[in-house]
């Protein structure tokens, strides 16, 4: 006895707005807005079709790889609706004495307590910015955002004693006690 099971997901159809260009190209879903153009390989287990302003994500057969990436791509395509509309957002805090960032062009200097400042690159598709010991990494794409504010936060980890280091706004550090004094 085989048991199909559906995704609850990936049943429902994704709204486009109408700001937002959608083109259907065999395996590839293309999406154009004014704030740039992102675009999608589906899996060819996985069929998309376009009515009007409605998308439908539909697997093309039964096996258990169409099942698990039936829910997957219409994720990933309704992250891409939202990047075009609205834009994905990460905030980072540096906590520390003597921790600090800057911006000069399209270059982010941290300073983090090492011999040397750490320079990061503004990657194309990702604006960073500083204000008050907050760095904020804005984009359309929201698997890059978090891949850039990740690896700003590699560099110096939120420790559990002290708590300084690089964490996301609103990220509780779980602390640990210090050394026990002698009684």
């Amino acid at each position: 006895m085989v048991i199909i099971m559906a995704s609850r997901i990936g049943k429902l159809p994704l709204s486009i707005p109408p700001s937002v260009e959608v083109k259907v190209k065999g395996s590839k879903v293309i999406m154009t807005s004014d704030k740039g153009e992102l675009s999608c390989d589906v899996p060819s287990r996985i069929s998309v079709k376009k009515d009007g302003a409605i998308l439908t994500i539909l697997p093309k057969d039964e096996s258990t790889e169409a099942q698990s990436m039936h829910g997957l791509v219409r994720t990933m395509l309704s992250n891409q609706l939202i990047g075009l509309t609205e834009g994905f957002k990460k905030q980072l805090e540096i906590v520390g004495t003597g921790y600090n960032a800057q911006m000069s062009g399209d270059t982010l200097n941290l300073r983090l307590g090492f011999s040397h400042p750490v320079s990061v690159t503004q990657p194309k598709g990702v604006s960073l910015s500083v204000s008050e010991n907050v760095i904020s990494v804005e984009g359309i794409d929201k698997q890059q955002v978090g891949e850039v504010a990740a690896n700003i936060r590699k560099f110096r980890p939120p420790e559990p004693y002290k708590g300084k280091g690089i964490k996301y706004l609103g990220e509780v550090i779980r602390r640990k006690a210090g050394k026990a004094g002698k009684a």
